[in-house]
């Protein structure tokens, strides 16, 4: 797939990354957090220290230390997407190859399309339906988190890797809607690029939280800013419905389409 393919997957993850703020800002917030040293207790700095007045300030985390993680943690999490991605578009490719299977192509597509415009009103907080799938994704973090007890605290670049790539196979509607146009991509590289543009998406958005934690994702939760992403994924999906139903080329307008039409 071509870059100018591939823009447009890069503008959706952009934009819906408003809604990783929920999804994985706290877990992306606690890497900054992960090594600050603990403060004594100031009972125990009395005791031991009869004579000081206040205690000493906890040295600030290493803003390398801190940047390394957050990398480490998002390279792992887009390297399971890019692994999902090539097997919905090498396991979609395959039956194409062994199937004349338009009809289903085509259903694919109007669905993958029904998902940006179902992504985009949950961005807006207008349809809440995909929040069933944000649901089932914190259940199974739940019952998953003690098996990574050996992972947090997450202390290290390593530890965060290893989270990340786990954390990418968490249900989550704007993935789902994003490998739906993997699956259409019609073979495993161009699917691994899809969800590769997608994650590259949300990146700035995640490594401004690993590095600015709170502040900023108060700054994403305001109406004005939601509003506006979630317009923008669902300009995309309303403009992949009205290719799918005239069924014609729209020109240059076919450039900001997440797929092409089977």
């Amino acid at each position: 797939m071509s870059g100018l393919q591939l823009l447009p997957v890069f503008l959706v993850g952009l934009a819906g990354s408003v809604h990783c703020v929920g999804m994985c800002g706290g877990i992306v917030g606690a890497l900054s957090a992960a090594s600050r040293p603990r403060p004594r207790p100031v009972i125990a700095i009395a005791l031991a220290q009869p004579t000081a007045t206040a205690p000493a300030a906890a040295p600030p985390v290493a803003l390398a230390d801190r940047l390394a993680r957050v990398l480490a943690y998002n390279g792992g999490r887009i390297g399971s997407y890019m692994l999902a991605g090539a097997l919905a578009g090498g396991v979609a490719g395959g039956a194409q190859s062994l199937a004349r299977m338009a009809g289903v192509q085509i259903g694919f597509y109007w669905l993958a399309n029904l998902m940006l415009v179902a992504l985009g009103l949950y961005l807006m907080d207008a349809w809440r339906g995909l929040a069933r799938l944000e649901a089932a994704g914190q259940v199974v973090w739940r019952r998953v988190q003690p098996l990574l007890a050996p992972l947090l605290p997450m202390d290290s670049a390593a530890k965060a890797l290893a989270l990340g790539g786990l954390w990418g196979w968490l249900p989550c509607g704007m993935v789902y809607s994003v490998l739906l146009t993997a699956m259409l991509s019609g073979s495993a590289a161009s699917g691994a690029a899809v969800m590769l543009a997608f994650g590259l998406g949300t990146l700035p958005m995640l490594l401004s939280l690993g590095l600015l934690g709170a502040r900023l994702r108060e700054a994403l939760q305001r109406r004005a800013v939601r509003l506006g992403c979630g317009l923008l994924v669902l300009a995309f999906g309303l403009l992949g419905l009205a290719r799918a139903a005239n069924g014609v080329s729209l020109g240059w307008i076919d450039a900001l389409c997440l797929t092409g039409h089977p």
